[in-house]
């Protein structure tokens, strides 16, 4: 069970792991869904923990499977743009500073996602009932997991 903290969405969380929790009710028929890439080596390591872990999920990758806007604003309506948006990463480094400095709205980190889906994030795991987890930790996976099919 999770700490009463834990019950509502966090823009930040100290692992890097960003829950958003709702209700628990209807996670009899509960599929996982992995978004990321397949080359990333943060998703290689939750992709095993899942499989060691048993737990049943479906991979997208953003580049093989593609990415369309109505399913990025939904994730952005649900963590907010800064959270999904890598700036740690090679891809918003590789940027100019007129293209980082354009990037300070949910429509522009949008529309930059959509055209480099490598500076997403990852993993984002989904559970297609309106809760998500942003980020790879073994602990926040194990919670997550725990709370959607309590």
């Amino acid at each position: 069970m999770l700490d009463a903290g834990f019950h509502f969405p966090l823009r930040r969380f100290t692992t890097g792991v960003q829950p958003v929790f709702g209700c628990r009710e209807g996670f009899d028929s509960m599929t996982l869904t992995m978004y990321g890439i397949k080359n990333c080596d943060t998703i290689k390591k939750a992709r095993r923990w899942l499989e060691e872990q048993g737990v049943a999920y479906q991979f997208h990758d953003y580049r093989a499977d593609g990415l369309d806007e109505r399913l990025l604003r939904g994730f952005v309506e649900r963590l907010g743009w800064e959270p999904l948006l890598n700036t740690r990463g090679t891809t918003w480094r590789k940027l100019d500073e007129a293209q980082r400095n354009a990037c300070d709205n949910a429509d522009a980190a949008i529309a930059l996602m959509l055209a480099q889906p490598a500076i997403i994030k990852r993993p984002l795991l989904d559970d297609g009932k309106g809760h998500a987890l942003l980020g790879f930790s073994a602990d926040g996976y194990q919670q997550f997991v725990s709370e959607v099919t309590a």
